[in-house]
């Protein structure tokens, strides 16, 4: 499977940029999610590697491919770049069965490909099975139903299931009534014979041309693979058909239509008829939001799954940030069509890059705590919280704030030198969709209309995940308790300190009622401390009250 490079991908409509000077690199077998808000760009960056739509500008690689280069007018189209599909809407045929639905696409593949002999290979399989007859009986007799009577529907299934092979092939075992047999072990090995002695035939034939086959019976001549133009045989696409069908478990469903399946088995079937042309990469934009909540969790896990088991490049668009978190190794979290983070799930999550990253990940939600302060001289920060309190906050990793400080200034200015480089460019537009600083949320239980103050270096925000807010019996600040949500499992308490609303979360079933005075603390070393002018994270730490 291909390595996916974005080379300052950008892609814009007038002065609307969808996509801005985007940098990615997809490493081969990842499962990346494209996450971020409605309209953020992350389904039009799908689109572009896909070939679906066209760039403005900047170079895409699949493989060892250029698929795009504004420079160099590269443009593949999405039908030859072998990517997989699947979308929010199945698409599937309702005039066709499931097997109709998945085996289409391959009827209609033409293209150079080797030359194959699966009839021997069939036969040969055949004559396997028949020579272990005890495995061939076992199956037929797991294939009975409550009465004794066998399900044929049952047997063939299981035959491919058990034996690797095509329903045609399956059919024709059933066909020779080896299990109806008086003597089944004698009739198996007088039909095996039968099979062996037509293989060795067709080998000799072969033979004869100066052709032989190799292990995955394509024809060789002098050695060499031979290839010819042509469409795919009836058996290759029945062991595809059978192959896909069996890794997402849809194999009893074959004869029926869309109309008859469930939600979760359309999906099924969408992800088989997808899986089916073995696409070097599979695209899936919000495949699951048509599903109940139950289903989405099952069929989360099943792509998880399949993506271990095909070992497929995966991208997948979603703007639910669980199932980001859930399902990918890489996160690609966008904004106004800029990246602002790419790392695994977990890095996301307790290092977020700025306020909006982690507001946007995480559930519930952050706790946002405006803060003033300046570094003490042991490195741990003294800064006033919630109108009147005050803490202690150590980082986790010793950083020296004046330090940050010029990295962050220098980090402005390679911004600004490059923009400027860009604003050269005779090519180049002003950004209509201009970018702001995000606003983080502050709960309270009152809104209160406050002046623009100016922000100053003293300036931060603490970032407070629910599950380090914790209830304490003695210390701590004095809360009190605003709402109670009980699951079960845990707990969402949301506490009052003054007129601000913080959230936390309780495992363990207990209770607490409306109003109820208590006593909070953060803790764990997993507080973050963000720059309230930039919004970038500084640092993590513990914080002491």
């Amino acid at each position: 499977m291909p390595k996916i490079v974005l080379t300052d991908i950008t892609k814009r409509w007038d002065t609307f940029y969808a996509v801005d000077h985007l940098d990615l690199t997809i490493e081969d077998q990842a499962f990346v999610t494209l996450l971020g808000p409605s309209g953020c760009g992350k389904t039009t960056t799908l689109r572009m590697i896909a070939g679906l739509e066209t760039p403005t500008s900047g170079r895409i690689t699949i493989g060892d491919t250029v698929v795009f280069d504004s420079e160099k007018g590269i443009n593949i189209p999405a039908n030859k770049r072998k990517v997989g599909f699947l979308f929010q809407n199945y698409a599937l045929w309702p005039n066709m069965t499931v097997y109709q639905n998945i085996s289409f696409g391959l009827t209609n593949v033409k293209e150079e490909m080797p030359a194959k002999r699966l009839d021997i290979q069939a036969l040969e399989k055949a004559a396997d099975i028949l020579e272990n007859p005890d495995a061939f009986m076992s199956v037929a007799e797991d294939s009975r139903d409550k009465k004794g009577k066998l399900d044929d529907k049952r047997f063939q299934v299981r035959l491919i299931d058990t034996f690797t092979i095509s329903g045609l092939t399956a059919k024709e075992l059933m066909g020779l009534g080896v299990h109806k047999a008086a003597d089944p072990a004698a009739e198996a090995k007088k039909q095996a014979a039968v099979y062996r002695e037509k293989a060795k035939k067709e080998r000799e034939g072969l033979k004869a041309q100066g052709l032989e086959l190799n292990q995955n019976y394509e024809v060789l001549e002098d050695g060499k693979v031979q290839t010819s133009v042509r469409k795919f045989t009836k058996e290759e696409i029945d062991l595809t058909v059978r192959r896909v069908s069996r890794i997402v478990k849809i194999g009893m469903f074959m004869d029926r239509y869309p109309s008859e399946l469930s939600g979760g088995q359309q999906q099924r079937v969408a992800i088989a008829r997808t899986l089916a042309p073995e696409p070097s990469v599979l695209f899936m934009d919000e495949p699951l939001s048509n599903l109940d909540a139950k289903l989405r969790l099952e069929m989360r896990s099943e792509l998880q799954r399949l993506h271990l088991t095909t070992g497929s490049t995966f991208v997948y668009v979603t703007h639910d940030q669980m199932e980001a978190m859930t399902l990918a190794t890489r996160i690609c979290l966008i904004d106004n069509g800029l990246l602002q983070q790419y790392d695994a799930p977990l890095t996301v999550y307790n290092f977020p890059n700025n306020t909006f990253v982690a507001d946007f990940v995480g559930s519930p939600s952050i706790n946002f705590v405006e803060a003033s302060g300046t570094q003490k001289q042991d490195g741990s920060m003294e800064l006033d919280i919630l109108d009147g309190h005050t803490l202690s906050f150590r980082f986790k990793k010793a950083t020296d704030m004046k330090a940050w400080r010029t990295a962050l200034a220098r980090r402005k200015e390679e911004k600004a030198a490059l923009d400027a480089q860009r604003k050269k460019d005779k090519k180049n537009v002003e950004k209509g969709n201009k970018d702001t600083l995000f606003k983080y949320p502050i709960a309270r239980v009152e809104d209160v209309l406050e002046e623009e103050a100016e922000i100053t270096e003293n300036d931060y925000v603490l970032g407070v995940r629910p599950e380090f807010v914790e209830i304490v019996k003695e210390g701590g600040l004095e809360a009190e308790i605003y709402s109670a949500m009980p699951t079960g499992m845990e707990t969402t308490v949301r506490v009052r300190v003054g007129n601000y609303l913080l959230t936390g979360v309780t495992f363990g079933g207990v209770t607490y009622e409306i109003g109820e005075k208590v006593r909070i603390a953060f803790k764990g070393d997993g507080v973050m401390l963000f720059d309230r002018g930039s919004g970038e994270l500084i640092g993590t730490g513990s914080v002491k009250i």
